[in-house]
């Protein structure tokens, strides 16, 4: 493997576990609003979230080098704040990333949150516990297995991005070159040794990702109790 294709898996690793962290750091609450509220507004957000399921990356990665590059709203104002432009750089794939991911973040974290039996929060208010404390000490680790599907889903999707990288990021090496990029490159340069070493990481990569969903699936339906009769 050369030092390229190293770089890239490297970049891959830190782009997906970057992505991974923000997202559910800031889906949990999301998502547990959503599960929860009565608010006209969830079934337009619900929508929303689920777009880059069947919206095409490049679709998407059009609108958002518009939005964020020089002659963009938000490219404008990050330009006058010294911020820079987002497109072409590490950041930018990160934000397109967070767009693109997010539906496989916040629906395991909704199902898992509606599974929750609304009787035992009640019981929780009873005993003088908090909202907070609640969420922490109950809901929580009632949802162990739907945050753990949304880790796995989050960053395998992340890794496997290709048209939404392409279009906001481009083709710089260390900076936005991911390892989809570098196998298309590869198959470019008519070099499939390289390419068939790298896609060979990404199969084995895949079937893990599949094979720990199977378990954490498992596991979830194993330690569902049953009621005597």
């Amino acid at each position: 493997m050369s030092a390229g294709d190293m770089q890239a898996l490297l970049l891959t690793l830190k782009l997906a576990s970057t992505v991974t962290i923000i997202l559910l750091f800031f889906g949990i609450p999301f998502s547990w609003w959503l599960a929860r509220s009565h608010s006209k507004l969830t079934s337009l957000l619900t929508a929303l979230v689920a777009m880059p399921l069947i919206l095409p990356p490049t679709v998407l990665g059009f609108y958002l080098l518009l939005l964020l590059g020089p002659e963009g709203p938000v490219g404008k104002i990050t330009t006058q704040l010294g911020i820079g432009l987002f497109p072409f750089t590490f950041s930018g794939l990160v934000i397109a990333s967070i767009i693109y991911s997010l539906p496989f973040t916040v629906q395991p974290l909704v199902s898992a949150f509606e599974a929750i039996p609304g009787r035992t929060l009640e019981v929780a208010s009873t005993l003088r516990a908090s909202p907070i404390d609640a969420f922490f000490s109950i809901v929580l680790p009632l949802s162990k297995s739907g945050i753990l599907t949304a880790i796995v889903l989050t960053f395998a999707h992340t890794v496997g991005e290709f048209g939404v990288i392409l279009m906001i990021g481009g083709n710089i090496p260390g900076e936005t070159q991911v390892v989809s990029i570098q196998i298309y490159d590869h198959v470019e340069s008519m070099d499939y040794g390289a390419a068939h070493t790298l896609s060979l990481i990404m199969l084995v990569f895949s079937f893990m990702t599949l094979t720990l969903l199977q378990w954490i699936r498992r596991r979830r339906f194993a330690f569902i109790p049953v009621k005597s009769q």
